[in-house]
């Protein structure tokens, strides 16, 4: 464990998740503070609008991870940024490359003009006084910038080069929260939001051109004289990976539109700022499940089975681990600032509603490791899991948002973890069956 902790890997994951839970605390705390209430729904709303960008990923930059390390597994890299190894792979690694541009371009130019166009109507069906529109604008814009960096991003550290990206994605995540944050302290309100990741999309392009610009040059000029149908392969798995990305939408972000349309923009802001602070927590302890995601997909790839259960379940409890340090670190802070100048609950939702959720986000801890697991043998799995889910909180929040208080506006979203858990676990225990059969 202690290799562990010292790894390149782990020191630029756990750095670029610490920013972001020391980042995200500051924003939080100013956002009420330099925001009204209506505009802090704006705020949150932006954001859950903004991942309707699901629709253009579709699950597709977690799938070109893993398909990149199955192709890198049999590949290195030179001192000079460039591959070396197997012709055949590195023609194949360089025509899933050329794949992926292709796909996640036209997927842009088709899906965020919906983005743009759906977040426009939702938002405008509001009479507060906010000046959102031009905002917006830049932030749908900024959105189609920050997809096309996740997908090089995700082929890049499929080839095993997780700390790398980390450190970038680092760099990017500092220069947005600065940028948001002067911004916000001077007054320019929501264009906080937008200024802050159009300028960190844009230097995080810079980035990447720079730093990989030997890879990037080698992977177009291969002459590839393997013929291979990335699209064939790839889309079997796609749709099933586009359900479950969709159904993660309605699952993580259409309690805020739903609930600034029913509701309100003070009570969008309210459950967009405490499914914000537990996200955070869950990021941070999901980084002991991304640093071994490609080397889950390689260890798959050579079929060693006992390494990568090893890795899995040392990792796995970290994760849990961390939660729980997080969460009870979270609750001390709001105990300890109740009544005081600095109390934030107000802007939460009820401390009730807070610890139900806390449970909720814990379980979803545990789901995504055995997602990872499963994923990583170019499976999904849980596919009919997760549709089943997306729609049960979509139905039950919206049937929620017509008939009853605000209290109650997350009760869907805490409620389907209460089936959904042994659900997953039956789906893994029989996938993990079929797996160690094959494998003997």
């Amino acid at each position: 464990m202690l290799k562990t902790l010292l790894s390149y890997d782990f020191r630029h994951t756990a750095l670029n998740q610490l920013w972001r839970l020391i980042s995200g605390p500051v924003l939080l705390v100013l956002v009420p503070i330099y925001l009204s209430p209506e505009e802090q729904g704006y705020w949150f709303t932006f954001i859950s609008l903004a991942a309707l960008a699901v629709f253009a990923d579709m699950g597709f930059s977690t799938i070109l991870l893993q398909f990149s390390a199955h192709e890198y597994a049999h590949l290195k890299f030179n001192s000079d940024g460039s591959l070396e190894g197997n012709a055949y792979y590195l023609q194949r690694i360089a025509s899933l490359w050329r794949f992926s541009i292709k796909w996640s371009t036209a997927m842009a130019v088709f899906v965020f003009p919906f983005v743009l166009i759906a977040g426009y109507v939702i938002l405008e069906g509001k009479e507060d006084n906010v000046n959102w529109k031009v905002a917006w604008i830049l932030y749908g814009a900024a959105s189609v910038v920050v997809f096309l960096n996740s997908i090089v991003l995700s082929f890049i550290e499929g080839c095993d080069r997780v700390g790398s990206v980390q450190k970038i994605r680092f760099i990017i995540s500092v220069i947005i929260a600065c940028i948001t944050v002067s911004l916000l302290l001077i007054g320019e309100k929501l264009y906080a939001l937008s200024v802050g990741l159009i300028f960190g999309a844009l230097v995080g392009q810079l980035i990447i051109a720079i730093k990989y610009r030997n890879l990037i040059r080698q992977l177009f000029n291969i002459k590839t004289d393997v013929s291979h149908s990335w699209f064939s392969e790839i889309m079997p798995l796609m749709w099933r990976y586009a359900i479950s990305w969709v159904s993660g939408y309605f699952i993580f972000s259409i309690l805020s539109p739903i609930t600034f349309h029913y509701y309100g923009a003070v009570e969008a802001g309210q459950v967009g700022l405490s499914m914000a602070v537990f996200s955070a927590i869950f990021s941070v302890s999901n980084v002991w499940m991304m640093i071994i995601t490609p080397k889950i997909n390689m260890y798959i790839a050579h079929s060693d089975y006992k390494q990568l259960n090893a890795i899995y379940i040392r990792h796995l409890i970290m994760s849990i681990f961390t939660y729980v340090v997080g969460v009870t670190t979270l609750f001390s802070v709001l105990w300890m600032t109740e009544d005081t100048s600095y109390d934030l609950s107000k802007r939460l939702v009820s401390m009730n509603s807070l610890l139900w959720i806390s449970f909720a986000w814990l379980v979803q801890v545990l789901i995504n490791a055995l997602a990872i697991y499963m994923r990583g043998h170019k499976k999904e799995p849980l596919v009919w899991a997760s549709l089943a889910n997306g729609v049960f909180i979509g139905v039950v929040t919206w049937i929620i948002a017509l008939n009853l208080s605000f209290e109650y506006v997350l009760m869907g979203f805490v409620s389907s973890y209460f089936w959904v858990l042994p659900v997953v676990l039956i789906i893994f225990v029989r996938f993990k069956r079929t797996v160690s059969y094959a494998s003997k």
